[in-house]
């Protein structure tokens, strides 16, 4: 789990020496006050992320999703405004089990940054312990120099996710991938083939990630172990939960490839058949 999560002591004890750039990713679906939550209180020195405008390019329906990824001279501007540098470690969190931070996670170590960690737990875990919290809207960083670089982590193409061959996971919740409800995008159901995986399912009722060997137990069940195998690929609705669903895959020791487009993507295209129902 080290080189995924960070517990909430570990990181206190850290910002007293030689601090690691923290950031606070605030983001729900339907919750659009991020920045408001964040000026409530936040970690000490930590800096507000918009996940909509600077992790993700704007919405392009059937041509990469509603968070497409951002491009990579944006996302470096974005790094450079929060006060990277190369070398130095980045931790992310939010107040929602990390379900929205792991796609800063996930998006920097895609562009080069290779410690970076989630908060086990987030903002509630700190708090639990204890620990100090502060108001307003921070201060403003020195400004970073990091250079980024794309394509460290793999991702999938919406037309490689067609052509199949790999375990696909969904981290939606159940009843979206049935096809239920579909709050967000254009048509309800899942990917022909995919398997239903909630991302709220591989952390605790504190927000914290279950232990590894109980997520490796998880995703046993769901045709998916350590070593050479099949691929394995993830999609949620645009690309964030399943952030989520490659961290607990790596803390379970499991590689997985994003589809960043999900079903956002998928269901915008009428030529991409859907399924429902409770089964692949």
């Amino acid at each position: 789990m080290g080189d995924v999560l960070i517990t909430p002591i570990d990181l206190a004890e850290q910002l007293l020496g030689t601090p690691p750039v923290v950031l606070d990713v605030r983001w729900q679906l339907g919750d659009f006050d991020g920045r408001a939550h964040y000026r409530e209180g936040h970690i000490p020195g930590a800096v507000y992320v918009d996940l909509d405008t600077e992790l993700a390019a704007p919405p392009s329906g059937a041509e990469g999703g509603r968070h497409p990824l951002p491009s990579i001279e944006d996302l470096q501007a974005a790094a450079r405004r929060w006060g990277v540098n190369d070398g130095v470690p980045v931790v992310v969190y939010d107040d929602s089990g990390n379900l929205a931070a792991a796609r800063a996670w996930w998006l920097l170590r895609w562009a080069g940054i290779a410690d970076v960690k989630l908060l086990d737990g987030g903002l509630a875990a700190w708090r639990a312990e204890g620990l100090r919290t502060t108001g307003g809207d921070g201060g403003k960083p020195k400004p970073g120099t990091v250079t980024l670089t794309p394509g460290n982590l793999p991702v999938a193409t919406i037309d490689e996710v067609a052509a199949g061959g790999a375990i696909l996971l969904d981290a939606r919740a159940a009843e979206r991938y049935r096809g239920d409800i579909e709050p967000v995008d254009p048509r309800a159901g899942h990917i022909p083939g995919a398997l239903s995986a909630p991302a709220i399912e591989n952390i605790d009722d504190t927000g914290r990630f279950l232990p590894a060997d109980d997520l490796r137990g998880r995703f046993a069940r769901l045709g998916v172990e350590p070593g050479p195998g099949r691929d394995v690929v993830v999609y949620c609705g645009s690309g964030v939960n399943a952030a989520h669903q490659i961290a607990a895959l790596a803390v379970a020791g499991i590689d997985a490839t994003l589809f960043p487009g999900s079903f956002s993507q998928w269901s915008s295209d009428p030529a991409r058949p859907i399924t429902t129902g409770d089964q692949p």
